[in-house]
């Protein structure tokens, strides 16, 4: 993929960790968005499927669809503000059973979040020749944009897409037939939320809310309060003060918004994901979508490990995630690591100074430069330390101020390797190789 479409999963350091130090297994997941976006794929077997439908259901009126759509939307909008289950329910087909209960569920899920606004918005029409020929010549295939924002959680409202199928069983009565015949098309990482996994527990702090399955209590208190002492940790250790808030989910599936865990690597060895949060959805304005956040989504085979410090790294990314997605890697995941090793209340002081010393001698004597993008999770075991020892080195020289700054800008603007060293140079007087080698000279002395 390239720059402006995101990398997909990201692979950590594949080490259990030592007695030295708690080596790092936790991912950022920039994106996971196809380029394109909502340009979703037609099906393979109709080559000019407007044309052909309008064909074959002359007799439609598409605009007074359109509006029974909309209505249908804004009523399902409301039901979840008004806690209104039965107004939610009633446009969906009673005869399907299934689908009645996975959105009886979605419902309940939903009322937990607690919304601060919530709105649908049909996109565009899609074609399938077998979803038609299943429900009828009237059937309506259409991509919907989910706006919403949690209370206390998102600072501004943000966006996820979904497909309906509509037909009408009734003389002007739309009915909701399927709520799954999109879901291959639809670009990843912008949907398959937590509340479509089934039933889910929501449990909620100051600037923490984290999602497990139902029942699961016990796990959800104590990743409440894992991520409350890892919020104050990134408020308090990243530049400038961090005002957002940490979303953690923690559910038994293994493909949850833009996390991947059916992947072996990340199966072994991931122990979290920071996923995007979209302000706009992938194709809307850019190919990749603009983000607002992170959502960071926790490995099921790893859960037990989870700690403060696990999602001080992933929190880092969320609070760095709205500066952009063209940053050199070894920043982004340098500054998370930076973050993690701080001194964190209810964590024990990690020994800085003898793993400084460990990273120059064992890996930076043998490294030629920076970790590069394209290879830096193929060498997690090295790219992670090198990463942290250069953006420990530009705090010491230069302080956060001018480090959130260079990140930033590099973040929006460092599309090539030219203009990252345009940027660096402008903020720091150092290109990367010329930090590289300022790393190598201060390990010398």
């Amino acid at each position: 993929m390239g720059r402006h479409a995101a990398p997909a999963r990201r692979r950590a350091a594949g080490r259990a960790r030592t007695p030295l130090w708690p080596f790092l297994l936790s991912f950022v997941l920039v994106g996971a968005a196809i380029a394109g976006g909502l340009a979703l794929h037609q099906s393979s077997t109709e080559a000019d499927e407007p044309a052909k439908s309008a064909q074959k259901t002359p007799d439609i009126d598409l605009a007074a669809r359109s509006a029974a759509v909309d209505k249908v939307l804004k009523r399902r909008a409301q039901a979840v503000l008004q806690d209104d289950q039965a107004a939610f329910l009633a446009d969906v087909d009673p005869a399907n059973l299934s689908l009645i209960e996975r959105q009886r569920t979605l419902f309940t899920n939903l009322k937990q979040f607690g919304f601060a606004k919530l709105a649908y918005e049909q996109l565009s029409q899609q074609y399938d020749e077998t979803v038609t020929s299943k429900y009828g010549p009237s059937t309506y295939l259409v991509a919907v944009a989910m706006t919403y924002q949690i209370r206390g959680i998102d600072s501004v409202p943000v966006r996820s897409m979904l497909g309906y199928t509509f037909t009408e069983r009734t003389a002007g009565r739309l009915t909701l037939v399927s709520d799954q015949d999109l879901d291959k098309r639809l670009p990843r990482g912008s949907h398959e939320e937590a509340w479509d996994m089934g039933e889910v527990l929501v449990k909620r702090a100051a600037r923490v809310l984290v999602v497990v399955e139902k029942g699961q209590q016990q796990l959800a208190t104590k990743l409440t309060g894992l991520a409350t002492s890892a919020v104050k940790a990134v408020s308090k250790n990243w530049p400038g003060g961090w005002t957002g808030s940490g979303v953690v989910i923690a559910l038994d599936d293994k493909i949850v918004r833009g996390a991947d865990y059916t992947v072996p690597k990340n199966a072994e060895d991931a122990l979290a994901m920071a996923t995007w949060v979209y302000r706009t959805l992938p194709g809307e304005v850019s190919g990749s979508g603009e983000r607002a956040d992170s959502y960071v989504v926790i490995n099921p085979h790893n859960r037990t490990r989870i700690d403060a410090r696990t999602l001080a790294h992933e929190f880092t990314h969320v609070a760095t995630a709205p500066y952009g997605a063209l940053a050199p890697r070894w920043l982004v995941e340098g500054a998370a690591t930076y973050v993690e090793f701080l001194p964190m209340d209810g964590a024990a002081d990690l020994a800085l100074g003898k793993y400084r010393q460990e990273v120059r001698t064992k890996y930076l004597a043998k490294a030629k430069s920076l970790p590069a993008d394209g290879v830096f999770f193929q060498q997690p075991d090295s790219s992670y330390p090198l990463s942290w020892l250069a953006v420990d080195y530009l705090f010491e020289r230069f302080g956060g101020t001018e480090v959130v700054t260079l990140y930033q800008e590099l973040a929006a603007l460092g599309s090539s390797q030219a203009e990252r060293d345009r940027i660096m140079t402008e903020h720091v007087g150092l290109t990367e190789a010329a930090l590289f080698r300022a790393l190598k000279t201060a390990a010398a002395s």
